[in-house]
């Protein structure tokens, strides 16, 4: 019976290490991938389409956009998402230690809150770049047409959430670390 947990545990290891190096890997194509994406919806996407994401009504976009306002747009799109670049970079480095079969350790739970913090600075960026941007999106208008547009969304507060609870979770597994550490002195 013995030999059966033990062949269970290694299958699972495993089968965490394999996932751990795949997500890894999507980890670093996200990076390479996302602002490219960024950078080409900022250049294609029609005016309406951006005042929407900017907490504008469809119409508060009079006219074309500047390539300035298409430029400033997207390079605080970008700042936002190097934010959370940055965690999903955090996140890679704790998925690599998963691969070596470096789960509980204090490394990995310090990778874990880093995401987690990247992960809330780039949501509560957003919701001051939105701000800006409205403001860059309606600088074209006429005099008393532009517009200035505060919003707090529901992937700002999802991800927000999300952190708090990657957050967390790295907190319950450092004080396990912990509780660990104290009863192996005991022994």
């Amino acid at each position: 019976m013995a030999m059966n947990f033990l062949h269970t545990q290694c299958l699972f290891s495993a089968r965490i290490q394999r996932l751990s190096r795949v997500l890894a890997g999507a980890c670093l194509v996200l990076t390479v991938v996302l602002p490219l994406v960024v950078a080409l919806y900022w250049l294609w996407a029609d005016p309406v389409t951006l005042a929407v994401r900017a907490n504008l009504p469809p119409g508060a976009v009079q006219g074309g956009l500047f390539a300035w306002q298409r430029i400033a747009g997207g390079l605080l799109t970008e700042l936002v998402l190097v934010f959370l670049l940055l965690g999903i970079r955090q996140a890679r480095r704790c998925l690599l230690l998963f691969t070596g079969n470096y789960v509980f350790t204090r490394q990995a739970v310090t990778y874990l809150s880093r995401f987690a913090a990247w992960a809330a600075v780039s949501a509560l960026a957003e919701i001051l770049a939105a701000t800006i941007i409205s403001t860059i999106l309606t600088a074209g208008n006429p005099p008393g047409m532009q517009h200035i547009a505060v919003g707090v969304g529901s992937d700002q507060l999802m991800l927000l959430f999300f952190a708090g609870m990657v957050w967390l979770m790295a907190g319950v597994i450092s004080q396990g670390q912990k509780l660990a550490e104290e009863n192996a002195s005991f022994v």
